[in-house]
Formats: C-alpha cells, structure tokens, sequence
C-alpha cells in the first residue's frame, strides 16, 4: 500500500519527523510510506476564486494519490500547530483530499504527554464535513520525550514504543484495506460536494 505520512509542523528540529522517518524506514517491507512536508504552504487566505496555489494543489494530489494518510502532530497550547491548522483549511476549502481517507494519528512530544490533547483535538478537526478522513478508532500513539527517544538519524531506541507502533501500524493496514472495500466512490462524492453555503438563484 502507498501511505503519504505528513509532519505537522514547520519546525526544522521537529522530532515528529523524525518519527514518520523511522515509520518510513522500519515498515518499509510493509508499505510505501512518504514523508511529506506543510513547511512550504503558504499560510490559508480562503481565495474567492477556492483555487489553491501550486503548493497546495501537489500536497492534495500526493493525498489523493495515496491509500493512506499518517499525521504526525506535535502539541502547542493544548493543541494541534498553526501550519497543520492551516494546510487543513486548504485542503477543506479546495480538494478535499482527506474525505473516506483512511488516517492514523501519532504524536511525539518533549514532554511527557506525547500529545495528547492535540491528537484529541485533530480528531474532531477531521470530522469537520469538509474533512471527513475516516480515522482509525481506538488507537493512540504518543511518543514523550522524545528527544531522548530518537536519535539524530531517526531511530527509536525504546523498544517498548516500537513495539507498539508495529501492533498499531499493523491495525492501521488492516483499517485501510477495509476502509477500501466499504467505501464507494459515489460516497466519496457526495461528501466532496458538500456545501454550507447557499447559492442565490437569479
């Protein structure tokens, strides 16, 4: 399967990245998983014409593309980034690229939480109709202290956590492939043309 794992911040030292690297290397056997980046999106501006820049329109199409969507968040002030915030915008107001996309959640922290409350959060944001990923139920991976967990060239020395991740990544493949079979395009489509807005009829 081809999974698109995309880092939830812009931090350059961000140890979230660091984290779906070592997803992308450690299952590789399993799944084609790329690393992707919100770093170069421009900040959301909701453009009359609903048209994403350039920027925009290759992310949603990597997106669409794959059978799978891995977020990596990191967690400021009790919640999900920015960046992620915005690149989500994007994606709700022009592609809706993430609707029935089945998505894994993982978080790494320098604290001890892990993220928590922002993954929290980021679940009820893709819930939103212009979002709707499908995101797979009743698994949470929260990585704290992460620094100490991963090491410069992106492997996770704890082997409790790696552990885990591989019982979650393997329910994640499964969720996919149901995901795949139980969902129609002609459901996909609907909710793509789902709109809050009213048009006036002349």
């Amino acid at each position: 399967m081809k999974f698109v794992a995309i880092v939830g911040t812009n931090s350059g030292r961000s140890t979230n990245r660091k984290l779906l690297q070592f997803m992308a290397k450690h299952f590789a056997d399993q799944a084609d998983i790329e690393v992707i980046e919100i770093k170069d999106l421009p900040a959301f501006n909701e453009p009359a014409d609903k048209q994403a820049p350039a920027a925009v329109a290759q992310f949603s199409e990597k997106i669409l593309a794959a059978d799978g969507v891995i977020i990596a968040t990191p967690e400021y002030d009790h919640t999900i980034p920015a960046p992620l915030a915005s690149a989500l915008e994007w994606i709700a107001y022009t592609s809706r690229a993430l609707i029935n996309k089945p998505t894994m959640l993982v978080g790494a922290s320098r604290g001890a939480l892990g993220t928590s409350r922002a993954q929290s959060h980021l679940r009820q944001i893709l819930n939103a109709p212009e979002l709707k990923a499908r995101v797979m139920p009743g698994i949470e991976f929260f990585l704290g202290h992460s620094e100490q967990a991963l090491t410069a060239d992106s492997k996770l020395l704890v082997p409790e956590k790696v552990a885990e991740l591989e019982e979650n990544f393997a329910e994640f493949l499964e969720f996919a492939k149901i995901t795949h079979v139980l969902v129609n395009q002609a459901n996909t489509d609907r909710k793509r043309n789902f709109a809050w807005e009213v048009s006036e009829e002349e």
